[in-house]
């Protein structure tokens, strides 16, 4: 899938989440989909949890 079909379903999901469920059940959806992508770019590799140093 590409970018803009992820987001057209993370869209899509956001909005099912805030008209069913109201305000919460959108914040919710919300995070749990960041936690979710940060998941998903540390096991693929494309972000460190390591620090960092600059020198």
């Amino acid at each position: 899938m590409n970018a803009a079909t992820t987001g057209l379903v993370a869209g899509t999901a956001l909005g099912f989440a805030g008209y069913f469920g109201g305000f919460w059940a959108f914040l919710l959806v919300l995070v749990l989909g960041a936690a979710g992508l940060i998941a998903g770019l540390v096991v693929q590799g494309d972000l460190g949890l390591g620090t960092r140093r600059q020198r």
